[in-house]
């Protein structure tokens, strides 16, 4: 029986990836990417040979088999996102469950830990991060109100991602419904354009549309 590793890689900056990661990356027989272009850039820059396939949110049943039945057949394979930890806002997640569920306690699941935007912020923020609630991405279109009222009315700080289409609408709708919001914007985490923005939510409102609205967000809301 094969092993599958979930393999974190940088979110930026290439140089944030362990040598264990690397080694894993070179060693297994093949990797799985959310997008093999992005992953490809990554390989090149270590001179890594080792084959891809894709697997993504879109990647049909038969897919997922394939995977499973390379793992039966002893190949050793690595599970990466397109940037941070498989698994977190992401499909990985989806592939990890199906493969438990399918071969059980038989097949070998490895984590090799690394970069992350939610512990990237959460280290720069300033903000008691013992506790928080993460949401991921708001959705698109249904249910955004009763999402921005659970940030609302969470216990604890919240963070969130957002991309640069929605990300001033989103602040916006939180913002009308608590104007007193404290809040922490990270914006390009770890590469040439990092933007960091605090302050209350109108205010940083104000600081992020000055700038080009590029790269994704990730967010942290305090509320007390």
């Amino acid at each position: 029986m094969g092993t599958l590793y979930i393999v974190a890689t940088p979110i930026g900056n290439l140089e944030d990836i362990s040598k264990r990661a690397l080694r894993a990356l070179a060693e297994v027989d093949l990797i799985l990417c959310e997008d093999t272009r992005v992953t490809k850039k990554l390989l090149d820059h270590y001179q890594i040979k080792t084959p891809t396939l894709s697997y993504h949110q879109h990647s049909k049943l038969q897919k997922i088999e394939r995977v499973i039945n390379f793992l039966k057949e002893g190949k050793n394979l690595a599970l990466v996102s397109d940037a941070g930890t498989p698994g977190i806002s992401d499909p990985g997640g989806k592939l990890v469950k199906k493969v438990i569920e399918s071969l059980s306690s038989s097949v070998k699941i490895v984590p090799i830990p690394g970069p992350s935007a939610i512990s990237a912020i959460a280290g720069i923020s300033g903000f008691p991060m013992d506790k928080f609630l993460f949401l991921g991405f708001p959705p698109a279109k249904k249910k955004r109100k009763k999402f921005f009222e659970e940030i609302i009315n969470a216990k604890y700080l919240v963070v969130f991602y957002e991309s640069p289409h929605r990300i001033i609408k989103s602040l916006n709708e939180l913002g009308i419904m608590n104007e007193e919001l404290k809040i922490v914007v990270c914006r390009e985490l770890t590469k040439k354009f990092e933007t960091i923005y605090r302050g209350k939510i109108k205010e940083v409102i104000k600081q992020i549309e000055k700038d080009i609205i590029k790269g994704e967000f990730v967010v942290i809301v305090d509320k007390r």
